[in-house]
């Protein structure tokens, strides 16, 4: 036995000293608590019974219930759902009411522990991405929106201002008589919305001359994981800029907002 041998060896000591399993003898249930860490750096736990000659293997819906604490909701997203349809699918796991499920007999049983425990670990990981990505994840839900109102536009829209600088905005909704361009804000603040506002302000000019169109700002604004300032939407008034308000998006006056014949809010 050679060095990475030993190694390979302590590691399934490891593993296996770090494995405690606890059964209530009335349910039939077991409870293996592994010395892998979940997204609050406490163990992951598999829920394992015997029933009709199968072996049952569950995280008992904590998963999705822990992605949902740290503001990480899987439904809320299309791509989201996507990453987890093929984890799902690459380990042979199935999802039931939020909760996360894998048949197995005897023989198959150790493959079938790892799949779900490996499953559970790259879910998991949904919330790192979530938090390096969910800006982008954002801007795909106010696509979904736009497309839900069978609306027009163009995405990643690109205009040069009287700066002579070019800038890029989320999307742009083009009418006969007006332009609408949006800005999707995850997380409004000091400085972004700024920068907002000095984008929309040096193109307007420029684009209503050579548009002969009101060219209009909007911002719409994740408020689903936080409270958004008062003071940064009535800077948008102010500026005579507008906004919507993610949970208020499909009440009657903002979809008016980013119809072709609606109203917008101007000074």
């Amino acid at each position: 036995m050679n060095w990475i041998d030993e190694l390979i060896e302590d590691y399934f000591k490891f593993l296996k000293s770090k494995t405690i399993v606890q059964t209530d003898e009335q349910s039939g249930w077991s409870v293996v608590s592994t010395p892998f860490l979940g997204l609050f750096n406490d163990t992951i736990e598999l829920f394992i019974k015997k029933i009709n000659g199968k072996i049952l293997l569950s995280d008992d819906g904590r998963t999705f219930h822990n992605l949902d604490l740290v503001g990480t909701n899987i439904s809320r997203s299309p791509k989201r759902r996507d990453i987890l349809d093929k984890v799902l699918l690459n380990y042979g796991v199935s999802e039931k009411e939020n909760e996360l499920i894998i048949e197995a007999d005897e023989k198959n049983f150790p493959q079938r522990k790892y799949n779900l425990l490996a499953a559970i670990i790259e879910i998991n990981d949904l919330y790192t991405l979530a938090k390096h990505t969910i800006a982008s994840i954002f801007k795909e839900d106010v696509k979904e929106y736009l497309d839900t109102q069978e609306i027009v536009y163009t995405p990643q829209f690109i205009s040069k201002g009287s700066t002579g600088l070019e800038f890029t905005f989320d999307f742009q909704i083009a009418y006969k008589k007006k332009e609408i361009v949006i800005k999707a804000f995850n997380n409004i603040n000091k400085l972004n919305l700024p920068n907002f506002l000095f984008s929309w302000e040096d193109i307007k000019s420029v684009r209503e001359t050579v548009t002969q169109k009101k060219v209009l700002g909007l911002a719409v604004i994740n408020n689903e994981e936080r409270q958004v300032r008062s003071e940064y939407l009535e800077a948008l008034i102010s500026k005579g800029a507008d906004y919507i308000l993610w949970t208020d998006r499909f009440k009657k006056d903002n979809l008016n907002k980013i119809l072709s014949n609606g109203s917008f809010q101007t000074n």
